[in-house]
């Protein structure tokens, strides 16, 4: 990583508890916050479905649909940022390939800045399994592009909806707490000082 890239990751992995607009999209029910998209503790279920055009992917983790067109537009114009940025896919045999730029400012993945570019390959292996390879570049980020690969089991059962809502009384009490935790150090600085 570069000294850039590392102060970002430092910086965005900060919880800060200001206000809800400071907390990350994640807890706010707006997105899980980036791209290429990482196993995590639970709800890692995705879904994908292709129709006339389009391929879409429907992730369990906050219930959320990134609709990819195959018609070979160019990519929005580059002053258009998206909290997962903007997908073009393709087919090369086989393999899906999904090209993603325009991303927002807002989301980063380990680090990395608006200018990531993604590239994502998901290869159907066998029956059962589906491989995701992804490569990601940033040159503000890392001095060379990377690549990394995770084997996708199929899984019998259907996705449950993640129940995510605008009115997240997790949130509220998060910041409860960061409110509480603020009056205890100031009391406790009076009763240091006395």
């Amino acid at each position: 990583m570069t000294p850039e890239g590392q102060k970002r990751q430092e910086v965005f992995g900060r919880r800060v508890s200001d206000g809800p607009e400071t907390r990350s999209l994640w807890e706010r029910c707006i997105t899980h916050s980036s791209l290429p998209r990482m196993t995590s503790g639970y709800n890692n279920n995705l879904q994908i479905v292709q129709g006339a055009g389009y391929v879409v992917i429907l992730y369990e983790m906050i219930h959320e649909a990134r609709v990819i067109p195959l018609d070979g537009h160019p990519h929005v114009d580059a002053s258009i940022r998206q909290w997962l940025g903007d997908s073009r896919g393709r087919w090369e045999g086989d393999t899906l390939v999904v090209d993603v730029t325009n991303f927002s400012d807002k989301t980063s993945f380990r680090g990395s800045s608006a200018n990531l570019h993604l590239v994502e390959r998901f290869t159907r292996v066998d029956a059962n399994t589906m491989n995701y390879e992804f490569t990601v570049s940033d040159s503000s980020t890392w001095a060379t592009a990377w690549t990394a690969a995770v084997p996708m089991p199929r899984l019998g059962g259907i996705m449950y909806e993640y129940a995510c809502h605008d009115g997240n009384y997790g949130l509220t009490c998060q910041l409860a707490g960061a409110r509480a935790d603020e009056r205890n150090a100031a009391d406790a600085g009076k009763k240091g000082s006395n």
